[in-house]
């Protein structure tokens, strides 16, 4: 493993190293010391592990009434981990409110693609009439889940990806959902910001549990 500095060294904003690869082994050992990367094209490689940290116990997940009718109404397909390139690289033209670029570099793309053909990135995708709407993609090892962006093109998309995550979640008695950086719409979905100390203790005891390698499906 990759060792990096102390977590508890990072700055007030939650750097804390720059420079690296983001090959499999990096990002591996990143994501087991509670860190992740986040940085622009053309910026070196930077590596974070803020405080707080915003978490979400599958238990603890709000399922609005607009979504619930959603899902009973049959509109969306889930699949999962059939269309991860297409889901990262859509996840990357999303342009959102409190960013003026892309954070899902061409390096960060190839980076998680190739732990998704190990068995350690997953997608989540939203399907309507035979076409991706939707979905979100992330990490897991031992019983936790490192979400890492979502996307969608028609409404509620992504909350339906969400929501399935979330279930697959409870069914494989995982630990918790690391959504990184607080927002009000993770909070308004149940997550809540924990100080970095409680995080690293949570996520200690997630990584003595086996990882479920591999392609996921919806029958584990």
């Amino acid at each position: 493993m990759i060792q990096f500095p102390d977590p508890n060294q990072a700055d007030d904003d939650g750097l804390l190293a720059q420079g690296g690869e983001l090959t499999p082994e990096f990002l591996l050992s990143a994501y087991c010391q509670g860190v992740f990367p986040w940085f622009c094209e053309g910026e070196p490689i930077l590596w974070w592990s803020p405080n707080p940290r915003m978490v979400l116990l599958p238990k603890d997940f709000k399922l609005k009434k607009s979504l619930r009718q959603v899902i009973n109404k049959g509109i969306f397909e889930l699949r999962i981990d059939t269309a991860f390139g297409e889901v990262i690289t859509a996840c990357s033209k999303t342009k959102r409110s409190h960013e003026d670029e892309t954070w899902i570099t061409s390096g960060i793309i190839d980076g998680y693609v190739q732990l998704h053909k190990l068995g350690y990135a997953h997608s989540f995708e939203t399907w309507l009439e035979g076409k991706l709407v939707g979905g979100l993609y992330g990490l897991s090892l031992g019983n936790c889940f490192f979400g890492e962006s979502m996307f969608f093109t028609k409404t509620d998309a992504s909350k339906f990806a969400f929501y399935h995550l979330v279930q697959f979640a409870l069914k494989n008695n995982f630990a918790f959902i690391d959504a990184q950086q607080p927002t009000d719409h993770l909070a308004s979905l149940g997550a809540q910001p924990i100080p970095r100390k409680d995080f690293l203790e949570m996520l200690e005891k997630a990584l003595q549990m086996d990882t479920l390698q591999g392609k996921w499906t919806r029958l584990r």
